[in-house]
């Protein structure tokens, strides 16, 4: 590994940003070993030499396999899906097209010197959320940990944050938002997680410092050039925009000290209030003020947690080393073999941040397609944050409950076969249909058939074997635990049921492989899981 690489600031979270969707971004090389900001003391130092050497994944975690995702910011109050907040600001694209967010905004709010997104963040009112109707119905639906968006790149804290003045207690909602959810998820007994998406900003909301290209107002400076003495009398009054937007730069212009700063001491305060289980980077690998944060953050946890590593930090594209320092995270993505150290999918139903238009179309993924990709990321050591979004209002719309109610019939019959599991030493069969490279944003390249098959185990003696896609014809042979030398099972098998049927099940086994009679129809909708106790 490279050593003394010069100061890197958030370069490649600043790269990621012109990124295509779904390119793959280089791991980022070492970083230096001195930090940038003062950390609490402890075992752990802002270094990936000392996070890999000290960090072990907590038990929590590796068992919990199924967690639930609010990605909920003001972005979700135009309900038109993701990167509201930068695309509203973009007149026209590279063929100089108008752009839907920008023509959307114009017509429903004004022009965008006019009215921003600051004054969007005020419009966010979250008048209907219920955090612990919506926490029981996430339990229910089976998930094992919560996670709450912290900030997006539109820059507003959802907490009382003491270092960004552009927070949810003093705009919009008038809420502490994290606290919040923080408490609703210690009630119902779930650890809970916070997402930090900050890191970007500054290249992401660079264009609310333009103008119209064309047109009557061209020229026109949006209101990402405000300042602070330009809201006397208004309702943003004593608030600086340049809080919110930061300085203008030009676009190649690296962040400065100031931003960094801030970055790591509102990251720090998240933590300090919050005593999250789960910290999550949108970010490609972690520069020197990430590593600065995470040191302090083991360190802490280990005050909170009686000397106990319990604490989870989940980034992207890390090395192999890496990961053994924090929890690699494929965006929209999986593996496609067993991974040594423990991982995490993350995925949504539709958009990141809520969309009518999605809704409208009824586009969700259904609850069929959230069990398989659950089944195939938690046979290859990995677990899976799904976002359902909420809306503005705080509220969840008819499909996503629909989603929710399916998983909460599945999730009983099955929930043995994922959760407190461990892969087996192989992860399952597949089909070339589903058969696609490791990766962020492949899942949608990932077609499941009767030929998939997907193995989780518990200690030594009992197996489970998910059909992804319910085999026709009332028989199928699981060609890998056949008898012979080669095969993986080298027990014998002393039964084999069907979670959530009544029927016996009928087997032989030979050296081509297990040989079953099953049922017509699977006992759910969805994966189904048998159960398979070896001698």
């Amino acid at each position: 590994m490279k050593k003394n690489i010069p100061k890197l600031h958030l370069l490649f979270a600043f790269l990621a940003v012109s990124l295509p969707l779904g390119a793959q971004t280089p791991t980022p090389p070492t970083t230096p070993s001195v930090p940038q900001h003062d950390i609490a003391p402890g075992p752990f130092k802002p270094t990936w030499e000392s996070l890999e050497a000290g960090y072990q994944v907590p038990e929590w975690f590796r068992d919990a396999k199924f967690g639930i995702w609010a990605h909920w910011t003001a972005q979700c109050v135009p309900e038109q899906g993701d990167w509201y907040a930068r695309n509203m600001y973009i007149q026209s694209d590279k063929n100089g097209k108008p752009t839907a967010d920008y023509e959307f905004h114009v017509k429903t709010y004004g022009h965008p010197s006019k009215f921003g997104f600051k004054d969007i963040d005020n419009l966010w009112h979250a008048e209907n959320w219920d955090p612990d109707k919506l926490m029981a119905l996430y339990k229910k639906a089976g998930a094992h940990y919560f996670v709450a968006l912290a900030n997006h790149h539109d820059n507003l804290d959802m907490w009382n944050s003491a270092y960004q003045p552009w927070n949810s207690v003093n705009v919009g909602p008038h809420k502490d938002i994290v606290g919040i959810w923080e408490k609703a998820a210690r009630k119902a007994g779930l650890p809970f997680g916070v997402t930090v998406h900050a890191a970007r900003t500054w290249t992401w909301f660079n264009v609310s410092h333009g103008s119209d290209k064309t047109g009557p107002l061209a020229g026109v400076p949006y209101d990402g050039n405000l300042t602070k003495a330009d809201g006397k009398g208004l309702w943003w009054d004593g608030l600086d925009p340049q809080d919110l937007y930061c300085r203008p730069h030009a676009d190649n212009e690296k962040p400065d000290d100031a931003y960094v700063t801030k970055f790591f001491n509102r990251t720090k305060d998240l933590v300090d209030k919050y005593h999250p289980d789960l910290l999550y980077f949108d970010d490609t690998g972690l520069d020197q003020v990430h590593l600065d944060i995470v040191a302090d953050y083991y360190n802490e946890s280990l005050k909170w947690n009686d000397g106990k590593m319990n604490v989870v930090v989940n980034t992207k594209n890390l090395s192999p080393e890496q990961r053994k320092g924090a929890v690699n995270d494929f965006e929209r993505g999986a593996a496609n073999e067993i991974q040594p150290d423990a991982w995490q999918s993350e995925t949504c139903i539709g958009n990141w941040h809520y969309s009518a238009i999605v809704f409208a179309k009824h586009q969700y993924k259904t609850a069929v397609t959230v069990e398989q990709t659950l089944c195939n990321v938690v046979s290859k050591n990995g677990n899976f944050l799904l976002n359902l979004p909420v809306k503005g209002d705080g509220t969840l719309d008819s499909d996503e409950l629909k989603v929710l109610e399916d998983l909460a019939n599945w999730m009983p019959v099955n929930g043995e076969a994922i959760f407190d599991t461990r892969p087996w030493k192989i992860y399952g069969e597949s089909s070339p249909e589903s058969n696609v490279a490791s990766g962020m944003f492949n899942e949608g390249k990932i077609k499941y058939t009767s030929q998939d098959l997907r193995y989780t185990s518990k200690g030594d003696n009992l197996l489970y074997a998910f059909f992804l896609v319910w085999p026709e014809g009332g028989s199928a042979t699981i060609k890998t635990l056949g008898k012979g030398a080669g095969m993986p099972l080298d027990k014998a098998i002393e039964s084999v049921s069907l979670l959530g049927s009544p029927d016996k099940i009928k087997w032989t086994q030979d050296e081509n492989g297990l040989h079953l009679t099953l049922p017509a129809t699977s006992p759910v909708p969805g994966p189904a899981a048998l159960k398979i106790v070896l001698k």
